[in-house]
C-alpha cells in the first residue's frame, strides 16, 4: 500500500508525485483533501485552464454512464500528452468502485486521476479496493493536530513578515481547526489585517477573528444537541447581533460533533455506558453542559454523528467560498442538525 501520511506528504509531492497516475485523497477534513487535491494537481504539469487536458466530474456524472471513468481515465488526449481526470465528491458509489478494481488490475492509465473522496472509514469499499494497490497513492488527511496548525500559521505570517506572540499564537490555535482551507483563509485575514504591525498579539487575533463570545457558541451547540429549534433561533439571533463570527459557530459545532463521535466509538468498541465515557474524554467539559452532552451520546449512533460532522465540514468550506451567504449556509445547516436531534428527544 503506497499511503502517504501528513507528515509525509511535502515531501511525497516534491519528490515521488510523478512515480503515481492514480491518487485517492479521502478524510473527514474536506478543506484539506482538496488543497492536497490541488497541490498534486498543479505537480502534474497538465493545463489546469486547457478543456481539453482537464476534465473534472462529480461522482454523479457516473450515475447515469458507468463506464465513463474508465473510458475518460484510458483514452488518448485529442493533441497528444496525458490528460487529468478529476473526480469529486467520491464515497463508495459501485460505478467508481468497479472502475478503481479494474485501473488496480492493470498497468497504470495513460492519463491521471484524481479521486476526492469524504471520509472514508476503515473497510468501507473504496479503501478496500485501492490500500492493497501500491501503484496508487492513497493519501488520508484528517483535520490539523497542533503541529500543523502551529506550521500553517508560521507560513501565513511570515509571507507577511510577521511574528507572532505565544499568547496570541495560542488563543489563535483554539479558533482554527477542522478544516484546513477555513483556517488557512482565517490566517490569511489576520495577516492582511496586521501587515506592517511586526508582531501579532493576542488583541489582533480577538479583533479580526474572534471577540466571539464562547458563551454565545455554548448556547447555540447546547440547542442543536437538545433538539431545541425555538432556542436555536434566539441563540443565532444573538450571535448576529452581538457580531459573533459565524464561522466560531460551526467550527464549535463541529468540534463537538469530532468530540461526540470520538466518545461514541469508544462506548461502542469497549462496551461502555456513556456516563463512563464522559469520566475519561469527556472530564474537560463544563459541568453544567455535561447532562446535555452525555444526553446526545446515548441517543446519536455512530452513523448519524459522521453524517452530521460531513455536514457541518461542508458548511465550514461553503461559507468560507461563499461569505456573503455565510449567515445563511450556517443557519439551514445548523438548524438541519437540530431538527434531526430533536428526533432524538
Amino acid at each position: 500500500m503506497a499511503e502517504i501520511k501528513s507528515h509525509e506528504f511535502d515531501r511525497f509531492l516534491d519528490k515521488s508525485v510523478g512515480l503515481y497516475k492514480i491518487f485517492v485523497i479521502y478524510g473527514p477534513d474536506r478543506g484539506l483533501v482538496s488543497e492536497r487535491a490541488a497541490q498534486i494537481a498543479a505537480k502534474t504539469g497538465v493545463a489546469q485552464d486547457d478543456p481539453f487536458a482537464m476534465l473534472k466530474l462529480d461522482v454523479s456524472d457516473l450515475q447515469g454512464d458507468p463506464g465513463r471513468l474508465l473510458d475518460e481515465v484510458n483514452s488518448l488526449g485529442l493533441f497528444g500528452g496525458a490528460k487529468l481526470v478529476w473526480l469529486r465528491g467520491a464515497m463508495n458509489e459501485k460505478p467508481l468502485l468497479d472502475a478503481m478494481q479494474a485501473l488496480a488490475k492493470d498497468e497504470p492509465p495513460a492519463n491521471i486521476l484524481i479521486v476526492e473522496a469524504g471520509d472514508l472509514k476503515k473497510g468501507s469499499g473504496l479503501r478496500k479496493v485501492v490500500e492493497p494497490v501500491r501503484s496508487i497513492a492513497v493519501i488520508p488527511c484528517y483535520a490539523d493536530d497542533a503541529r500543523a496548525l502551529a506550521g500553517l500559521i508560521d507560513t501565513e505570517l511570515s509571507a507577511e513578515g510577521l511574528t507572532i506572540s505565544g499568547a496570541a499564537r495560542q488563543r489563535l490555535m483554539e479558533l482554527l481547526g477542522g478544516d484546513r482551507i477555513a483556517s488557512r483563509n482565517e490566517v490569511k485575514k489576520l495577516a492582511l489585517y496586521c501587515r506592517g504591525a511586526g508582531t501579532v498579539t493576542e488583541d489582533h487575533v480577538d479583533e479580526i477573528i474572534g471577540d466571539a463570545s464562547s458563551v454565545s457558541a455554548d448556547e447555540a451547540v447546547d440547542a442543536i444537541l437538545s433538539g431545541d429549534v425555538a432556542s436555536l433561533q434566539r441563540a443565532f439571533q444573538k450571535v448576529l447581533v452581538s457580531k459573533t463570527p459565524i464561522f466560531l459557530i460551526l467550527q464549535s459545532c463541529l468540534r463537538q460533533f469530532q468530540l461526540l463521535d470520538v466518545m461514541r466509538a469508544e462506548m461502542d468498541d469497549k462496551k461502555l455506558q456513556a456516563a463512563q465515557v464522559m469520566m475519561t474524554l469527556g472530564r474537560h467539559i463544563h459541568f453544567k453542559r455535561k447532562p446535555i452532552i452525555e444526553k446526545a451520546l446515548r441517543s446519536w449512533t455512530a452513523p448519524a454523528l459522521a453524517r452530521e460532522t460531513e455536514r457541518l465540514q461542508a458548511a465550514v468550506l461553503q461559507s468560507r467560498q461563499r461569505q456573503s451567504l455565510e449567515p445563511s449556509i450556517a443557519f439551514h445547516s445548523l438548524m438541519a442538525i437540530a431538527i434531526q436531534s430533536s428526533r432524538y428527544r
